[in-house]
């Protein structure tokens, strides 16, 4: 796909991830929708990237069907159309399951699958009607290696991923491809209160680095796009080939795992 004079919506784009993919995309001469939760942090975000290109902000919570509806009519109506979706807007609570809350586990499972499902399913007319649109789905490298005290994180971000699949099968042929990238740890705003590093498999990357490959990624046509490199690859096959050599590397690595993201928050 080339991306010049595409109509780009990226849900959760004030910071992070989907802020880094914003630029990118006016970079290369698309006209983008970005969303938050958040006016004040959204203003800024439109204020930095006003003179990259034409860019609106909606500020909407796509965890809610109110937010929904807003975010696609204001994208609709400021770009005129839709050819790009990338469901970004995300959020995580870290700890054992049994200690987590039932409110926080029912946001993650509301904005981290079910707002992307539901907000996809509404724009497919939107897309449909582009005749060469793409959905992007941001999942995570734990939907690929389940990571203890990220269960319902992972059970989300895993469902993320096989929503994409199983879509991008059913929309086979009809103009609307689906892309699925797995960040590994990234330097957003969401990790701030993640306390553990590279020793507990949570390397850093930029964020703007997982943006141009996310959008190289548009650009090839490609199914997935796995950061982490070698090192994630290898703990891939692990995982698939021998996952209790990846259980027994949780184990030794447990106590002191669970102490640096006990406070890991970012709903």
């Amino acid at each position: 796909m080339e991306i010049t004079g595409k109509r780009v919506l990226v849900t959760g784009g004030s910071s992070g991830i989907g802020l880094a993919i914003a630029r990118v995309c006016l970079a290369k001469g698309a006209k983008v929708v970005i969303t938050g939760r958040r006016p004040d942090p959204l203003a800024t975000a439109v204020a930095e990237l006003k003179a990259s290109g034409s860019i609106w902000g909606v500020s909407a919570d796509v965890g809610t069907a109110t937010g929904r509806a807003a975010t696609l009519k204001q994208a609709l109506d400021a770009l005129g159309g839709l050819d790009i979706l990338v469901n970004n807007a995300g959020g995580v609570r870290a700890g054992r399951l049994e200690t987590t809350s039932e409110a926080d586990i029912e946001a993650m499972v509301a904005v981290d699958l079910l707002a992307p499902i539901l907000l996809t399913r509404a724009a497919l007319p939107a897309l449909r009607a582009s005749g060469d649109a793409v959905v992007v789905n941001v999942a995570s490298g734990i939907a690929l290696i389940g990571a203890p005290f990220y269960t319902t994180y992972a059970a989300v971000k895993a469902g993320l991923a096989r929503f994409g699949e199983a879509l991008r099968r059913e929309l086979k042929g009809e103009g609307i491809h689906v892309l699925t990238a797995y960040p590994g740890g990234t330097d957003t705003p969401m990790m701030r209160s993640n306390r553990a590093g590279p020793e507990l498999g949570f390397s850093r990357e930029p964020a703007s680095d997982v943006a141009e490959a996310i959008i190289a990624g548009i650009e090839a046509g490609a199914f997935e796009v796995i950061r982490g490199g070698e090192t994630r690859a290898k703990m891939i096959a692990m995982n698939r080939d021998n996952p209790e050599a990846v259980d027994e590397r949780f184990l030794g690595l447990k106590s002191v795992l669970e102490d640096a993201v006990k406070d890991h928050s970012a709903l």
